[in-house]
């Protein structure tokens, strides 16, 4: 059966099978390509990749992390949004190197042996590595095949690096509580010190007090003795007279004697006023000085880890700039101040020893005073005896003279002794009160210390263990973006494949028709009217490819009818626009006319597959039939708008190629008398 339609560089008519076929065209070119095309994400499981584990697990803590063993799982396994996933096969490198080569595998992805050890190099004490994996894709394999697998592993492996990133901070903001606890406890200990030192300082006070004390009662001992010593010597003069005189000798020595019982009891009494001093000495003292003297090199100890320890909280700081820089200052400061007050506490320590030995000297004065007295009250016993004996007058008179010139000379000594002990007292006052001056900075300093750990401690941000996950969550992947689409095929591929398949489905029309008739030479019809004579069959067959084509995406794509029903208008539009500029193209150009619209389809494809085309194309594509006719497809199935202005521009373009066109037939019938000679 034959159609009233002529055919293109042929007499014979066309068949209704050759519409049929023109007509089917579009629909099978575009439903191939929407069928194969079309959310391939959905449809993964066709692409067989290869999984290779190469990673040594290492031990942390005494337990096992394999964490390629943990990330090949998380591939294989894929994510819960993805309704598909890739044939993953777990291989080794041998198989995997075969498959490539064989094309079994699509691709391979290759975990290297130190990807565990990498991706644990952020432990401190051990140099930061980035752990990376291999991606390999066979030679021969599709064009998107390769993107696919690598986005996916990319994918996997960024947010597995997200998860060990945020389970680092997540130990370093538990890290920051953790310090704020020690410096806390750093801080309450270094009060308890600057409290100790200011206790000692106090001690230091009433030392120097004592001893001033000491020194005045010494002094009283030294003068004392002083005039004992002056005492002795007419004592001794008396003697060698009783010696010359045994008529005065009996009342001499009488008075001799009583002479030197008052002497006994003077330093009888003497005797007893330096105990009195010695009991004035508080009965703790020297093991007061002992204990401060002991005390010494660990006050010194405990200043050094305080330093030590503060030091180290500032080298490990990891807070913000401005707690890490106060800890620095407290750190400088202690280091600065340390040999000052260890080089203070250790002259206070060397003081203290020494004056622990000040009551057991004062007591030893005493006993030499109560030895002297008792001398003396045997010197009176023997003037006694010598009284009693005239015989031995002389003699014991002699004897009397020796002892209390030896008496004289230990009262002397007594004096010069006394004498020095007030000076050593005084002296041992004036280093008692460096020592309280000493202890007092030593309190100022701990004190200081103590407030800079009490401001470094409020600095310090303390996390519970939700909040530094949650913390760490957010750090380790600050900035997210919604709206973004994992499909490979967007929503403007479809507009983009029913404009191409459109086109080229008015290429095909006006390769089965005639664009303008052969009879036009002849025709009685005006020239519009045999314009579109050739116009109209392709018109019709235009608008029924454009619906046909409509209805393949719908069947692939399920778009809201309204939207669709929008979409199918553009396309019927689309396909009587599309015929009308290829008639007018085979018309003008003849056969080049259909390879000039062949370069227009591909120009037209290709600046719409990407932004990065040339400026120069994409404007000279814009110029184009299918530019307008693509935006309002677009905007029918994206509602971005422009429908309205692409119909317009559609119907400009096919009245345009319609007044060509029929140009075109206009010049035909306008014959030279050669053309009219010739035999039809």
């Amino acid at each position: 059966m034959t159609v009233p339609v002529e055919r293109s560089r042929s007499r014979r008519p066309v068949t209704w099978l050759t519409l049929i076929g023109v007509l089917l065209l579009p629909a099978v070119i575009g439903g191939i390509l929407v069928g194969a095309l079309y959310n391939p994400t959905d449809r993964l499981d066709n692409i067989t990749a290869a999984i290779v584990n190469d990673d040594k697990p290492v031990q942390l803590n005494g337990q096992t992390v394999p964490l390629g063993r943990q990330l090949t799982g998380g591939l294989v396994q894929g994510a819960d949004d993805q309704p598909s996933n890739i044939d993953w096969v777990i291989s080794n490198d041998e198989d995997a190197a075969a498959g490539l080569k064989d094309g079994t595998y699509t691709a391979v992805v290759t975990i290297p042996e130190n990807f565990t050890s990498a991706a644990l190099s952020t432990r401190p004490g051990e140099t930061p590595e980035r752990a990376t994996i291999g991606l390999e894709t066979a030679p021969d394999a599709r064009v998107v095949d390769g993107a696919i697998t690598a986005q996916l592993a990319s994918t996997a492996s960024s947010v597995f690096g997200t998860e060990l990133s945020s389970q680092y901070l997540t130990n370093v903001f538990l890290g920051f509580t953790t310090l704020g606890e020690k410096l806390g406890e750093a801080a309450s200990g270094a009060h308890q010190l600057a409290d100790g030192a200011g206790q000692a300082a106090t001690g230091a006070t009433t030392l120097t007090d004592g001893l001033g004390q000491l020194s005045d009662g010494a002094g009283q001992v030294a003068s004392g003795a002083q005039q004992l010593a002056a005492g002795t010597t007419p004592l001794a003069d008396g003697a060698s007279q009783i010696a010359g005189g045994a008529t005065a000798l009996a009342g001499g020595t009488r008075e001799a004697a009583s002479g030197v019982r008052d002497l006994a009891d003077g330093n009888k009494a003497l005797a007893a006023e330096i105990n009195d001093l010695a009991d004035q000495i508080p009965p703790g003292f020297a093991q007061a000085a002992t204990d401060l003297s002991d005390a010494a090199p660990k006050v010194n100890d405990a200043l050094v880890e305080a330093a030590a320890a503060l030091q180290k909280a500032a080298d490990e700081c990891t807070g913000t700039p401005e707690q890490c820089d106060a800890l620095e200052k407290a750190a400088a400061d202690a280091n600065a101040a340390l040999p000052q007050a260890t080089e203070t506490v250790t002259q206070i320590g060397t003081l203290a020893g020494q004056a622990a030995k000040l009551p057991a000297g004062v007591r030893a004065i005493a006993d030499a005073n109560q030895k002297l007295a008792d001398g003396g009250f045997k010197a009176a016993n023997g003037i006694d005896t010598i009284a009693g004996g005239i015989d031995g007058l002389s003699t014991g008179a002699s004897q009397v003279a020796d002892g209390t010139r030896q008496l004289g000379a230990g009262a002397a000594t007594l004096s010069s002794g006394a004498a020095q002990v007030a000076s050593g007292v005084s002296a041992s006052r004036d280093g008692s009160a460096q020592l309280a001056d000493g202890v007092q900075k030593v309190a100022s300093g701990t004190s200081s210390l103590a407030d800079g750990l009490d401001t470094a401690v409020a600095q310090l941000p303390t996390y519970t263990d939700a909040q530094a996950t949650n913390l760490a969550k957010v750090v380790a992947d600050p900035v997210s973006a919604t709206g973004v689409s994992t499909s490979l095929f967007g929503i403007s591929a479809v507009p983009l494949l029913a404009m191409a398949v459109l086109w080229f489905g008015g290429v095909a029309s006006f390769v089965a028709f005639q664009a303008v008739s052969a009879r036009a030479l002849t025709s009685r019809r005006a020239s519009g009217l045999v314009a579109l004579r050739g116009f109209a069959p392709a018109a019709i067959v235009g608008a029924v490819q454009g619906l046909l084509v409509a209805a393949v995406v719908q069947v692939a794509s399920n778009y809201d009818w309204g939207d669709w029903a929008l979409f199918a208008l553009v396309c019927i539009a689309a396909g009587v626009a599309f015929a009308a500029v290829n008639q007018a193209l085979v018309a003008v150009f003849g056969g080049a006319g259909r390879w000039i619209a062949a370069i227009v389809g591909a120009l037209a494809i290709a600046a719409n597959i990407v932004s990065t085309v040339p400026p120069v194309l994409a404007g000279f594509a814009a110029l184009l039939p299918t530019s307008p006719a693509y935006s309002a497809m677009l905007g029918a199935l994206a509602s971005s708008g422009g429908v309205g202005t692409g119909i317009v521009a559609l119907a400009v373009w096919a009245v345009l190629a319609l007044i060509v066109t029929t140009l075109v037939v206009v010049r035909r019938r306008t014959a030279s008398v050669r053309t009219a000679t010739q035999p039809a």
